[in-house]
């Protein structure tokens, strides 16, 4: 990190403008999310908390959010295609990070951005549900109605998740409730987040201890937080749509595929939808 600042140093330098603003100014996005890093934990521990006085207190979760907000911010300075990435979860996660800093930031970037107002004038599509691959998936949403995959997997806007696996799609289409990307599977993770005031930290912390007792390994990945029979706005098909494909590579989706609830409730196998 010190030969970035003396980099910058250098450049301005030679132009009598070695100041404490320019240099600040002149380092890059990745010079800070790259502060958050594992190595720099000691400096975290110290005082580099104190700059994210609303945050969790937890380095990883902090570097985890201002690391997706670099990418996304990337994205959209090298002009790639938003059309599938969930924008609305993107520019929450920059109001969150701001959050941590200073809750008036985050206040006025809620209520001046134009971001949300942009993107409703998109195009609509009716595709409102991602079917996703789910051999390991299924079970772990019948066990804790989650859906579990890695980290920085992106999906389009959607409003509800369906499980593919043994050449159906199964009946139940739950609502997404949360999402949450970058989180620490672990079993230390598991017990900071399940004495969280935060509901959603302490159904991720379940979720954690489930999937571990069904195999899941340590890492970093994505979780949804799902509905479950009951829930008003969770949604059953008559039955389980069943794929005809056969052969290598003919299954309907071996990662994600998106389709409409009406779609899949009046279908009676894939080739309907």
């Amino acid at each position: 990190m010190s030969s970035a600042v003396e980099v910058v140093r250098t450049r301005l330098r030679p132009q009598g403008r070695e100041t404490r603003d320019q240099i600040v100014a002149g380092l890059s996005f990745g010079f800070w999310s790259g502060l958050l890093g594992v190595k720099y934990e000691q400096l975290w521990r110290d005082c580099l908390h104190l700059a994210f006085p609303n945050s969790s207190g937890r380095r990883k979760q902090v570097a985890s959010a201002l690391e997706g907000v670099r990418k996304f911010r990337n994205r959209l300075a090298h002009h790639d295609s938003m059309l599938n990435l969930d924008v609305p979860f993107e520019i929450r996660r920059i109001i969150e990070v701001a959050g941590y800093i200073d809750r008036d930031a985050e206040e006025w970037l809620t209520h001046t951005s134009a971001a949300m107002e942009v993107y409703a004038e998109r195009p609509i599509t009716a595709s409102d549900t991602v079917v996703v691959a789910a051999r390991s998936a299924w079970p772990l949403y019948q066990d804790c109605h989650a859906y579990v995959c890695q980290a920085g997997r992106t999906f389009r806007p959607v409003e509800r998740i369906a499980f593919y696996t043994d050449s159906v799609i199964h009946e139940e289409v739950p609502m997404v409730r949360h999402r949450r990307d970058g989180v620490v599977w672990s079993a230390d993770s598991a017990a900071s987040l399940s004495v969280s005031q935060d509901s959603n930290d302490r159904k991720i912390a379940s979720v954690i201890e489930i999937s571990r007792g069904l195999g899941w390994t340590d890492g970093v990945y994505q979780v949804f937080l799902l509905s479950r029979q009951g829930d008003p706005q969770h949604r059953s098909l008559p039955g389980p749509i069943r794929h005809q494909g056969i052969g290598r590579g003919s299954a309907f989706t071996q990662k994600q595929r998106y389709v409409s609830l009406h779609a899949l409730e009046t279908a009676v196998t894939t080739a309907d939808l």
